[in-house]
């Protein structure tokens, strides 16, 4: 991140880090360098740094040096997919025999890529409450090398304390990992918190518009992040010229469609709450969610993520999703479409059985940028008013 950009607001980064105009023809937006390989000057001489896109692209490098400057970070990195993320992050930090702290509440994703593909590779993993960082602390071992986090959490947006979490780790000589997805940079910045390294989702909130698949990693260590760059020129999964440009576009709004996508989640929560079919609303706006305090300490504002149970079990849950009209019914979150979704049957279908199981009258809202009074009368039919 460029020394010049440490004082300019999130608004300002947003729309101008990364984002140098073209030196060739002026253009504002930084072209899309869909290309493979670089002419050099001479054996070994290159161009800007450039010799091959897997190891750099000119368009990710933009993307790169705009996420690195809106978490506050000293390096971005841009991969093809959360998951190609967590496992350059997981591949980097760890070792067999080593062992992670995960949450109880956590993308099913990120969970069997720890249960089904990390475990295989020798590392040990353990699951914790870490809105209690005493529970993260009872969970640490001699071996744990890193912590992970989500906040809020995918689906139950529980809450954890970023600055106590990261106390429990550094005090065990481990990590903090946070994924940042839900929240994104603009309503948290967990690296001012003492988090070690933020994951991101881009397909989510910071792209936008449900049209593209990414995934970040940023952090604020200079060593940490060169290990990082090296593994994610060893393993490949980066991300393409166009996608880089996609998401890329889609920080410089993320500041407005946050503000929105808060606005109308905290009216949707508090109508859920005064409806006679639900059972429990989890918003971390609402003044009884057990994390509102905390979230209200160290975020903006709570989010678009609204997630409830309903009277009736399972098979009402999944008839809810079945008659929303306005919201759509299908996965993923974040774009400017209203989305729901059934997490049991759905997004955290890997957590049967688990420790991560979601209860099964569960539905899970993405809140999108619609009239929020069309989404209120939406939600209102498909409870059956």
């Amino acid at each position: 991140m460029s020394d010049r950009h440490i004082s300019q607001h999130f608004e300002t980064l947003a729309i101008h880090a990364g984002n140098t105009a073209d030196p060739l023809t002026g253009a504002v937006v930084p072209p899309i360098y869909q290309v493979s390989t670089y002419k050099q000057d001479g054996v070994g001489g290159l161009r800007g740094g450039y010799e091959y896109s897997r190891s750099a692209n000119p368009t990710r490098t933009a993307l790169e040096e705009n996420l690195a400057a809106l978490e506050g970070g000293r390096r971005g990195l841009a991969f093809a997919s959360g998951l190609a993320a967590e496992d350059c992050l997981l591949r980097t930090l760890l070792s067999p025999g080593d062992h992670v702290v995960i949450p109880n509440d956590a993308y099913g994703g990120t969970f069997r890529l720890f249960a089904k593909v990390v475990a295989r590779w020798g590392v040990e993993w353990s699951v914790a409450d870490t809105g209690d960082p005493s529970a993260v602390r009872a969970a640490i071992t001699p071996k744990t090398k890193a912590v992970w986090v989500e906040t809020p959490s995918n689906p139950l947006l529980g809450i954890t304390d970023i600055a106590a979490v990261a106390q429990v780790a550094r005090d065990a000589g481990a990590r903090l990992v946070v994924d940042n997805t839900f929240a994104t940079p603009y309503l948290q910045q967990p690296l001012s918190l003492g988090a070690d390294v933020v994951v991101h989702s881009l397909t989510k909130y910071m792209g936008g518009h449900s049209d593209v698949v990414g995934g970040a990693l940023i952090t604020k260590d200079a060593e940490l992040g060169e290990e990082l760059a090296f593994h994610q020129n060893a393993m490949g999964a980066v991300a393409g010229p166009f996608d880089s440009w996609l998401v890329l576009r889609g920080t410089k709004t993320l500041s407005v469609r946050m503000d929105r996508h808060s606005e109308n989640a905290t009216r949707i929560a508090d109508m859920l709450t005064r409806h006679a079919r639900v059972t429990s609303v989890l918003y971390p706006g609402l003044p009884d969610h057990p994390g509102h305090e905390v979230a209200a300490k160290q975020m903006r504002a709570f989010g678009g993520m609204v997630s409830f149970r309903v009277e009736g079990g399972e098979e009402a849950a999944v008839e809810v999703c079945n008659r929303a009209e306005v919201f759509t019914l299908g996965e993923s979150l974040g774009g400017v479409e209203s989305l729901i979704e059934h997490p049991g049957r759905m997004t955290h279908a890997s957590a049967a059985g688990s420790a991560l199981e979601v209860p099964a009258d569960l539905v899970r809202l993405s809140v999108g940028l619609e009239n929020v009074d069309d989404l209120l009368e939406d939600l209102q039919q498909a409870l059956g008013r």
